[in-house]
């Protein structure tokens, strides 16, 4: 019942401030701090939180800036990780994978907002749109990204794709690692059935990326996987058998 309730109410927010979006993009309304693109997507996703009945538990939110740009790293379970992150960081944009465009006015609206898409088949186009993203966060405006991929089924933190990391990189930005617990039980991958629920956003210490260069990306990787993993296992128990690198013919940056 929830679920549908949810829905509902997906839809009367995008609704609403969908075309507000679009339409200031039109406009030629510029992006700033505070400005109508952040207020609108702080309010879509608190108010998707807020029908879904999920209550936000911030850990360390000292960490996150509302002056400089950041590349905040995180894992991935559950579409309410979208939620809960972007209802928080200050001045953000996102990295999205590209099968989102299809998704009426929500493209349109993210697209105006300066939402970054990605096509994940496309090495060469994707290295392009973090080059882009990697822009923005030198102008100070903050990047989300989920270098796992896509979603898992379970909290183990699963091999890291390098795309992020050469985006962090090229921008001279911290990393900021970032671990979300209870998305899963709120909406799990491959579910549809939405519970109440109470959300934590761990934000650990951010990792400088002053001096890394190219050829540094996967340890870089490596550092702020290794810091979540350890983290997932002192926080709530999550062991892991997998390492920050997938295995040759699996990788994909």
């Amino acid at each position: 019942m929830r679920a549908l309730f949810v829905v509902f109410g997906l839809a009367i927010l995008t609704g609403v401030l969908g075309p507000i979006v679009v339409i200031a993009g039109l406009l030629g309304i510029e992006e700033k701090p505070g400005g109508i693109y952040q207020w609108c997507m702080h309010a879509w996703c608190r108010g998707i939180l807020r029908i879904s009945a999920v209550k936000l538990v911030l850990h360390d939110a000292e960490r996150m800036s509302e002056r400089d740009g950041r590349v905040y790293i995180a894992n991935h379970v559950s579409w309410y990780d979208v939620f809960a992150l972007a209802a928080v960081i200050p001045r953000y944009t996102w990295i999205a994978k590209a099968e989102l465009r299809r998704i009426p006015l929500f493209a349109q609206a993210a697209t105006a907002a300066g939402i970054v898409f990605i096509d994940r088949d496309n090495r060469k186009a994707a290295f392009e749109s973090y080059e882009r993203a990697a822009q923005d966060v030198k102008r100070g405006r903050s990047i989300v990204v989920c270098p796992e991929g896509t979603r898992g089924k379970d909290y183990h933190l699963r091999p890291f794709k390098k795309g992020p990391f050469v985006l962090a990189i090229a921008s001279g930005a911290p990393v900021v690692p970032t671990i979300i617990y209870g998305t899963r039980e709120v909406m799990p991958k491959g579910s549809f059935r939405v519970r109440g629920g109470t959300v934590h956003v761990h934000f650990l210490e951010p990792v400088p990326t002053a001096g890394f260069t190219y050829e540094d990306r996967t340890r870089l990787m490596e550092i702020v996987w290794s810091r979540m993993a350890d983290e997932m296992r002192r926080l709530y128990g999550v062991r892991t058998s997998e390492h920050a690198v997938a295995p040759e013919g699996e990788r994909k940056e």
